[in-house]
């Protein structure tokens, strides 16, 4: 009698873990990718560390100041709505501030279940810095359709899209893709892509590696579970839902492709993404036409260009251009990349106006290696 039992009880057993298997994995993909889900809602951190005496003020002072340029920005250029069809069939909806005249134009890419609002600040800068500027929703993010957010590897597709958006409205364009946390994924992603010529440059800030890498670091933050088999089986299923796996949503594969000029960008207080993801990155870019900027101090997302800590002292350099070889139609794709002196002065020292870089500034020993104390630079 008990040989009989006991198997169905172990069936009994297995068929409960698998269904509450099936149930957490469907909740952690609606949840964490959900058109609708409570991801963003995020109420833990990494350990990091604890910004300098005076960094939190300087960056809150930065970002009250920045606030106020982002409304007179918006004020003075309000931006065109635009959109493109996905190859998918979403309409995607982006906002468009023509700067006249330019053949310069940048697309931003905005974070995790955010959308173009939150790009303003970039799109104020680089508009003042002579660039035309689109700033796309995401898919499933703002104004634009879709059932899951994308993480960046469904975005990357939606990206050439616009891209092919801005060179229809300019064939002349100089594209810099730029992209902050699931934004700077995404611009990642993109570039392991076969571009076309007109994108000259990638700028990545605060992004991961994969999509698996941070769901696995998140999961056991907030949930304390580690990836078997939740993560597992949650990624089989988005396969399914969403069309990807979280494995296969890999910035660090795609970057290894990446022939182009890319910056990278982290802040060593970052307490979502990992500080140590963007060396991990860096080193996995191929070729020399690649630099990093680390912020001493800083937080998730509180180095980007034109934002917050750095505000307008820091922007990709004009000088993107193209160069054609001669004996054939190759193309040779240069970027130079700079950090301005534009009437910023910093607590220890004063920026080179050739270079950009602090006078007895901070290296980390590398040529394309910049460090700046959180905190030290101030508009």
């Amino acid at each position: 009698m008990r040989k009989k039992i006991l198997p169905k009880l172990l069936i009994a057993v297995v068929v409960i873990l698998l269904a509450a298997d099936l149930f957490i994995s469907n909740y952690l993909v609606n949840y964490a990718i959900g058109r609708s889900g409570d991801g963003g809602d995020r109420e833990v951190s990494l350990d990091v560390e604890t910004p300098g005496e005076g960094v939190e003020k300087t960056i809150a002072d930065n970002r009250a100041l920045q606030q106020t340029k982002n409304e007179e920005f918006l004020a003075e250029h309000p931006g065109e709505t635009v959109g493109i069809t996905s190859d998918d069939g979403l309409a995607l909806n982006g906002v468009y501030y023509e700067n006249t005249d330019s053949h310069l134009w940048v697309i931003t890419l905005h974070g995790y279940r955010s959308d173009h609002r939150a790009g303003v600040a970039a799109a104020q800068h680089f508009y003042d810095a002579g660039y035309q500027v689109l700033s796309p929703d995401l898919r499933a993010c703002g104004d634009s359709e879709g059932d899951y957010v994308g993480m960046g590897w469904l975005d990357r597709k939606d990206v050439l899209d616009w891209v092919d958006w801005v060179t229809g409205q300019d064939t002349s364009a100089k594209i810099v893709l730029y992209g902050v946390s699931m934004g700077a994924a995404t611009t990642m992603m993109t570039s392991g892509e076969d571009t076309p010529d007109q994108v000259c440059a990638f700028v990545e800030d605060c992004g991961y590696t994969s999509v698996w890498d941070i769901f696995s670091n998140e999961l056991k933050l907030r949930f304390g579970l580690p990836e078997f088999p939740v993560l597992y089986s949650a990624s089989a299923l988005s396969s399914v839902k969403a069309r990807y796996s979280f494995k296969e949503a890999s910035a660090l594969k795609q970057v290894a492709s990446c022939e182009k000029p890319m910056m990278f960008i982290h802040g060593t207080a970052d307490d979502f993404i990992p500080y140590e993801m963007m060396d991990t990155l860096y080193q996995a870019k191929p070729g020399d036409n690649k630099t990093s900027l680390t912020a001493e101090g800083a937080g998730h997302g509180d180095v980007c260009v034109g934002r917050r800590l750095l505000g307008k002292c820091f922007f990709i350099s004009r000088a993107v251009h193209v160069r054609r070889k001669s004996d054939n139609n190759d193309v040779s794709v240069c970027a130079d990349f700079r950090l301005y002196n534009r009437g910023f002065r910093t607590a220890s020292g004063s920026a080179d106006p050739g270079t950009g870089r602090r006078q007895g500034g901070v290296s980390d020993g590398g040529p394309d290696r910049n460090r700046f104390p959180a905190g030290s630079l101030f508009l």
